[in-house]
């Protein structure tokens, strides 16, 4: 996956450091939102990521994800941050504001900052001065949205495996926090945990 065409677009114009934020993780009974913000300085993919496979996370599988996760650890050129935001937070400002939270989070990690921010979605960071633009399924178009999406989807796995060891009961490691038959299972069993949601369904009821 090159860069798209917005992206080329953008860099003609002269930005230099574009980034592109995702996030995962919405969805789940259980953990936080994660989201991840990956800038790469030089405006040229490095060769390192050219003859491996970058798309939206949910098209990759574990191991081609983990391949490009690494990658991105150790080249140089490329700036990244992953923040998140926990269920007690999720279940005090609802689940979009807790996304925004962690859109937020990363960029100010960030170091320098963008001067072009691409996200995935229909939403805009609101009250920051970087020029920015929401792609809707930005994840499968845009170059650096799906290498965030595969950052935040990865950080957020290797989370709720060690939670996992923490909490055994739930199987965190298998169903990643999300409701699956096993996890539901689980919860009616065992009663929800400190990193579950309780303000979503079905655990509110229970």
């Amino acid at each position: 996956m090159p860069f798209s065409y917005l992206e080329k677009k953008i860099l003609k114009q002269g930005y230099q450091f574009l980034a592109g934020i995702d996030e995962v993780g919405r969805g789940p009974l259980a953990g936080p939102v994660t989201a991840a913000i990956v800038m790469i300085r030089s405006g040229i993919i490095p060769k390192s990521l050219r003859c491996v496979l970058v798309r939206d996370s949910k098209q990759l599988s574990v191991k081609q994800r983990e391949r490009v996760f690494e990658i991105v650890k150790q080249e140089p050129s490329i700036e990244w941050r992953v923040s998140f935001v926990q269920p007690k937070t999720i279940d005090k400002v609802n689940i979009g504001r807790a996304t925004q939270l962690a859109w937020r989070r990363s960029l100010n990690k960030l170091n320098p900052q963008p001067d072009f921010l691409f996200l995935d979605g229909n939403q805009e960071l609101k009250r920051i001065k970087i020029k920015q633009k929401a792609v809707i399924k930005g994840d499968q178009k845009i170059f650096l949205v799906s290498l965030a999406s595969i950052m935040a989807k990865v950080s957020r796995d290797k989370l709720m495996a060690k939670l996992d060891n923490k909490y055994p009961q739930y199987k965190f490691a298998q169903h990643k926090g999300y409701g699956t038959k096993l996890h539901v299972k689980n919860l009616r069993k065992f009663g929800p945990c400190q990193i579950h949601r309780q303000s979503f369904k079905p655990i509110a009821n229970i």
